[in-house]
């Protein structure tokens, strides 16, 4: 037993491969062909759902398949909620309408970081750029452009362009926090007073970013209201709003009005008392508002004045004409009671909104606007508070008193025809302070403004002197000539050729 060796396991004959060529002539291995193997193999480790499918019955009837569509269509309900949810209570959205005065403001301000972000240097720009903290807007090749034009003293303009982002989407930061600003145009809206597509602006941000959105708006109103520091913008109705006409301009100084001796001295302190007197009509029940008459022939200075005295109070224009064709008593309140902060309402050619007044080539086209409409939107139940209305007319003769009674009308001021005292000092403005170092020595400039003509200052009060000589003589005679006739004049002519030219100017004015 113990000598007893062990026998070896019997060894395999190795089986020779088979060609994948001759795999149908193989031979058979315990009885099974190599085919066969492989769907057994198949058969026998079955999916688990095909084990679903084949093992319950439900499924081959298809109630399974049922199930599992409405199984999905759940989940995917769910996650839409879901996502729903999340952007509800982790992104905040603004929207601005074309409508709103914030729309333009916000559009001058992405142009500005537009500019900002072109003036660094290339490698700074970009997503690079912004995420070294180099410039606060990424680069957006969805852009519009609001053409200006300057016009210069000397006759000559500029256009400038800005770029503003167009209809599209555009990405930016402010203080840290990154938005998405959308700029939707709907061509099938229109705006009927400007003819323009309606827009909108949508920002969306983290819900983190609500604390910074009032800063960013008062930012935006802040930049644009820049370029009118120091300025008057004058607005005229554009359908039943208030719109800027042009740029702003520079405010004209008081002195550049010739009027009569005490006149505008008189009408500026009335109306800075009138500005610091709120609290006294609230405290007495009297409506906070104040009107002025300015009546007198053409050319004396009623509108250039009132332009004048707005630029010295910091004051805007609202400008409106009650000849124009389409106003109507409901527009006329409308536009009274919107009337934009710190403006003058200037109603020129009161006269004109009577409807008794027939149309004509001196008074233009009939009004739609009734007497009882304008006084009603004067000072009636629904006409604002804190407001200066400024009046003027070319006839007071033909103003119903019920229009010009105190409450309506509470200072009058008559601008006439020149005086002597005014030609004087008009004369002396023109020819006194003009820079004779830009003059040319041999006075023969073609304009006579620039001409040297060596003139000391006593001998241009003389010569203003003999002007106001003239102007008084031809009052009394019956004859008077405008203040803007004597500008024109002065503009036209040399400091000593134009004495001569005054007593022609003066006329007869018809009754």
């Amino acid at each position: 037993m113990f000598g007893a060796t062990r026998k070896p396991p019997p060894r395999q004959a190795d089986t020779p491969a088979v060609p994948a060529a001759s795999a149908e002539q193989a031979v058979q291995a315990d009885g099974v062909s190599v085919p066969e193997i492989t769907q057994a193999t198949v058969a026998a480790e079955p999916s688990l759902i095909d084990k679903i499918m084949e093992q319950n019955p439900y499924f081959s009837a298809g109630a399974g398949l049922m199930g599992l569509g409405v199984a999905l269509t759940a989940l995917r309900t769910v996650s839409k909620l879901g996502a729903t949810a999340a952007r509800r209570r982790l992104l905040i959205t603004l929207e601005m309408t074309s409508k709103d005065k914030s729309y333009p403001w916000f559009l001058e301000w992405m142009a500005e970081q537009s500019a900002q972000a072109r003036a660094v240097a290339p490698s700074d720009r970009g997503v690079i750029g912004a995420l070294r903290g180099r410039v606060t807007q990424l680069p957006s090749h969805e852009l519009a452009v609001e053409t200006s034009v300057k016009q210069h003293e000397n006759g000559s303009s500029d256009a400038v362009f800005n770029l503003v982002p167009g209809p599209g989407t555009h990405y930016f930061s402010y203080h840290g926090h990154w938005f998405q600003v959308k700029r939707e145009r709907d061509s099938k809206l229109m705006d009927l007073h400007s003819g323009t597509p309606w827009e909108t602006l949508t920002l969306t941000g983290l819900s983190s970013s609500r604390t910074v959105l009032p800063s960013l708006l008062d930012e935006a109103r802040a930049l644009a209201e820049r370029g009118s520091v120091g300025k008057t913008v004058v607005y005229t109705a554009w359908g039943v709003d208030w719109r800027p006409f042009g740029k702003p301009r520079s405010r004209r100084e008081m002195g550049s009005v010739v009027l009569a001796a005490g006149v505008a001295e008189r009408i500026e302190r009335d109306i800075r008392a009138f500005l610091g007197r709120g609290k006294w009509y609230a405290e007495r029940g009297i409506p906070y508002r104040r009107g002025y008459m300015l009546y007198g022939p053409p050319g004396s200075g009623k509108t250039s004045f009132i332009q004048a005295l707005a630029g010295s109070i910091g004051y805007n224009i609202c400008l409106m004409n009650l000849a124009e064709r389409g106003l109507t008593d409901d527009k006329l309140n409308h536009l009274l009671g919107l009337v934009p902060d710190r403006s003058i309402i200037l109603l020129e050619d009161v006269d004109s909104a009577f409807t008794r007044r027939v149309q004509t080539s001196e008074d233009g086209y009939k009004s739609a606007v009734t007497f009882s409409g304008l006084l009603n939107a004067l000072d009636g139940v629904a006409s604002s508070e804190e407001r200066i209305i400024f009046m003027t007319t070319n006839h007071a003769d033909r103003l119903d008193p019920a229009l010009i009674r105190p409450g309506r009308v509470d200072m009058k001021e008559l601008l006439d025809d020149a005086h002597g005292e005014q030609a004087c000092r008009l004369y002396t403005k023109f020819y006194g302070q003009r820079a004779d170092e830009n003059a040319p020595e041999d006075g023969e400039s073609p304009d006579p403004l620039l001409r040297s003509e060596h003139l000391s200052a006593d001998e241009i009060a003389t010569l203003g002197q003999e002007v106001g000589e003239i102007v008084d003589r031809a009052r009394t005679d019956g004859r008077s000539v405008s203040m803007a006739s004597l500008q024109g004049h002065f503009i036209r002519s040399g400091a000593r050729e134009s004495i001569a030219g005054v007593d022609a100017l003066c006329v007869v004015r018809p009754s």
